[in-house]
């Protein structure tokens, strides 16, 4: 994948993005059991193992095949200050070609929600994709009743570009979405053909 190295690692004024570790595990375990009531309205269902190190290590690898592999770049938010995992952001579904887009996915723990460090991830990977992997549209979805998402993403320079019907599997349910991208500045207008 174009500037992606086995390492990979974004740093930002506050954080580190970086991809899970397995000593990840038990602060990872325990954010998202302290955030459940949180999160769980806007994910979908946490499978009964969710918590569990096994779906933890499957998820480790997971994250080193897709980097590897160029499809998909999940990483954790590490603050910088005392190590304290935060929170997560992947860049997934990357398709290169005519498209070159991705989909980004997050989550933050309910103790460090609306200080600013999502925002401060998402202008990383968004710049990361943009500038280093040569991504042109970066899209993202959540609930319509999500009204802390929406305000990140347009915040972020997302711009809302309407409805997905029963999008997404959503705390058991399939739910309706509103779809939101952010667009390199080279991809409004025309391509230069060959």
């Amino acid at each position: 994948m174009i500037g992606l190295r086995r390492r990979f690692r974004i740093e930002t004024e506050r954080l580190t993005l970086r991809p899970p570790a397995h000593a990840d595990f038990t602060p990872w375990s325990r954010l998202r059991a302290e955030s459940a009531e949180f999160l769980k309205p806007w994910e979908p269902t946490w499978a009964g193992d969710h918590l569990s190190r096994k779906a933890f290590t499957n998820r480790v690898y997971w994250a080193g095949r897709s980097i590897a592999g160029g499809t998909a770049v999940p990483v954790f938010l590490i603050r910088r200050a005392d190590d304290c995992l935060l929170g997560a952001i992947t860049l997934d579904n990357i398709r290169r070609g005519p498209a070159q887009s991705a989909t980004l996915g997050y989550w933050i723990g309910q103790p460090f929600a609306r200080q600013g460090y999502m925002r401060e991830a998402i202008g990383a990977m968004v710049h990361q994709a943009f500038e280093r992997m040569d991504i042109s549209r970066v899209e993202a979805a959540c609930l319509p009743e999500n009204v802390a998402s929406r305000g990140l993403l347009e915040r972020s320079g997302f711009k809302y570009e309407g409805v997905a019907q029963s999008y997404l599997q959503i705390n058991g349910r399939w739910r309706t979405h509103v779809l939101y991208a952010a667009l390199r500045m080279d991809r409004r207008g025309r391509t230069q053909v060959g």
